[in-house]
């Protein structure tokens, strides 16, 4: 494995952004290749076989075609469906986002109170209960889908006033059951957690998942002796989406500030499923 192979990064569509602009903060030095299947988003309510289905193709893609040397399913969907079954089958590390989380929502709280929104599969999953308990059987957790605040970020309207209220109704109740601590359990959330934080009360801890799972991604490449001895240059990155490379161009520039055009890219799936660049 050559250490100065990229590094893969796949979800449902663009939240894995969020997970990309923590890991160039703070691994610099990697080149970053990401996969957005917009066209096939949002997986929440997709079949686990479906799920499973998906994560592989994009996997099989990075692997075969940008040998990657580690997998991040920055997607939690994909995580509590896929991530086992990738750790299994793939030659290369996998990391997922969801114990991360978990562990970071456990040192947050104090009143063992933790709230925990994203997408239907993920919910469905208990996925993060689960963790949290394998933590601390203390914990109690309180999960809503919010599947809405996905199509926000997708349809690039997170910055909207319409945005911010529907937001506030969504997560209302959470003020009722008296959370100190909310898991933004899907990667696109944290584009909305200025929305978030005030309609859940400041004084309540936000844990992105993305962003923890960062420092694992980290501490994965140290372990490993994967880290690159050189600098990429930020111009190295990809960015593929499976539907509108345009839109997602918009989107994936307004949150990741570059200094130079990204190098967007549409990501065909052919067939069955298989994917398949096509230079246009």
């Amino acid at each position: 494995m050559n250490n100065n192979n990229p590094i893969g990064l796949v979800d449902s569509g663009a939240g894995g952004l969020t997970v990309v602009k923590q890991a160039i903060n703070r691994i610099p030095n990697e080149q970053f290749i990401f996969i957005g299947d917009t066209q096939r988003m949002p997986y929440g309510p997709k079949s686990v076989e479906e799920v499973i289905s998906y994560t592989f193709q994009m996997a099989n893609f990075l692997i075969e075609q940008k040998n990657i040397k580690l997998l991040v399913i920055a997607c939690n969907t994909a995580t509590a469906r896929a991530l086992d079954k990738l750790q299994q089958q793939l030659p290369i590390p996998v990391i997922g986002v969801i114990q991360a989380g978990a562990v970071a929502a456990q040192h947050a709280t104090k009143n063992h109170l933790i709230g925990i929104i994203a997408t239907e599969g993920t919910v469905q999953s208990n996925a993060y209960p689960n963790a949290l308990k394998q933590i601390d059987i203390n914990v109690e957790t309180f999960q809503q889908s919010e599947p809405e605040f996905v199509q926000i970020v997708e349809s690039n309207q997170y910055h909207s006033l319409t945005a911010k209220q529907i937001v506030a109704a969504h997560l209302a109740n959470f003020k009722v059951q008296k959370i100190d601590t909310l898991v933004l359990g899907c990667t696109h959330f944290p584009l909305l957690s200025s929305f978030i934080k005030d309609a859940v009360g400041h004084h309540v801890k936000l844990v992105d998942s993305g962003f923890e799972t960062v420092q694992i991604i980290e501490q994965t490449l140290i372990d490993q002796n994967l880290s690159s001895f050189v600098k990429h240059d930020r111009s190295e990155d990809i960015f593929y989406t499976t539907a509108d490379p345009d839109r997602f161009d918009v989107i994936a520039t307004d949150w990741l500030a570059p200094e130079m055009p990204l190098d967007v890219r549409h990501l065909k799936i052919i067939g069955s499923g298989s994917m398949q660049y096509l230079q246009e």
